[in-house]
């Protein structure tokens, strides 16, 4: 979703030769595709947002997928790029890197400060390993690798899953199909209690070329080099409730919302702290409600073409 969001953002600038590859054409575990990958394309500039993605149950179910495959990802990918002579890159990673009792909101020292949610402890890990390689990298070789940690991120190309996707598109569907059919209720996972922030993709694929844009002074100047990465966020929440009524507006549902309580929360509230990058000068700008209704537009233009490789419904 994010890789497909900053290809076109960066089609549109024009000017570069643009080197991309679907998952099918290159698996990023795989050390010796990936080697030979960045030794023939020798790239100048590497945006890495591949990752194995999901939800709170496909993470508490996959937790071996989910460290194994992001870690070899990283691994691979920025090892390979420095060996190729690549001088920057840039890596994307995830709120959950940050304590599950972090103080709100979550500023980027708050990193290794605490336990992680248990639930999606193996991914965090990884993206955790992911930042303090470019890191590393900078400070042994003298590269220049960056990192941004987005919130929760939504929008086109979002994976629709009705158990392994995220909230807000796991939701949509959920409302949609419930809309269609006249289901009497929904039955939301959890309290609704937890508070929860929402990107619009193509505000962090915007934040991302800024931030992959900045003078390195800039970018020294507002981190440090073993705290080098930034929050990319819009600065407010939702509680799940107000999200699950805010969907059922947009996709014209009006039965019953009913929350399981016995069903897991998660981390009670997931708010970054994004004053780091607005000092750098860059804010998000998609207000949410109309990003979903037009995410779920969007929703609605795969489901009549019958794209069900876009919906993941699988």
């Amino acid at each position: 979703m994010v890789g497909g969001a900053i290809l076109r953002q960066l089609q549109a600038r024009g000017g570069d030769r643009l080197i991309s590859r679907t998952s099918d054409a290159l698996d990023l575990t795989d050390q010796v595709a990936v080697r030979d990958f960045m030794q023939a394309e020798r790239p100048d500039v590497v945006i890495l947002a591949a990752a194995k993605v999901g939800g709170i149950i496909a993470n508490d179910t996959y937790p071996a997928q989910f460290i194994y495959e992001n870690l070899m990802m990283e691994c691979n990918v920025i090892h390979q790029a420095h060996a190729a002579g690549v001088q920057r890159l840039l890596l994307l990673g995830s709120s959950c890197i940050y304590p599950r009792e972090a103080p709100q909101p979550m500023r980027e020292d708050a990193l290794l400060t605490g336990t992680l949610e248990p639930t999606n402890e193996p991914y965090a890990v990884a993206k955790i390993a992911g930042i303090k390689l470019c890191e590393s990298y900078n400070r042994q070789y003298g590269r220049d690798y960056r990192s941004v940690m987005p919130t929760n991120l939504y929008g086109p190309g979002d994976n629709f899953h009705p158990t392994h996707s995220h909230v807000m598109p796991a939701l949509m569907r959920r409302f949609h199909e419930a809309a269609r059919d006249g289901a009497p209720e929904v039955v939301i996972w959890g309290s609704g209690r937890p508070r929860r922030e929402f990107l619009h993709v193509d505000d962090m694929a915007a934040a991302s070329l800024f931030v992959m844009d900045l003078a390195p002074a800039t970018y020294a100047a507002h981190t440090q080099p073993m705290l080098s990465h930034i929050n990319v966020g819009t600065g407010s929440d939702v509680s799940i409730a107000e999200l699950a009524a805010m969907l059922a507006e947009v996709t014209g549902y009006t039965g019953r919302l009913v929350f399981d309580a016995t069903k897991p929360d998660g981390t009670p509230r997931k708010l970054l702290d994004v004053s780091r990058l607005a000092g750098m000068g860059w804010r998000a700008r998609t207000d949410l409600r109309d990003g979903i209704a037009a995410t779920y537009q969007w929703y609605l233009a795969q489901l009549a073409s019958g794209d069900s490789a876009a919906l993941r419904s699988k």
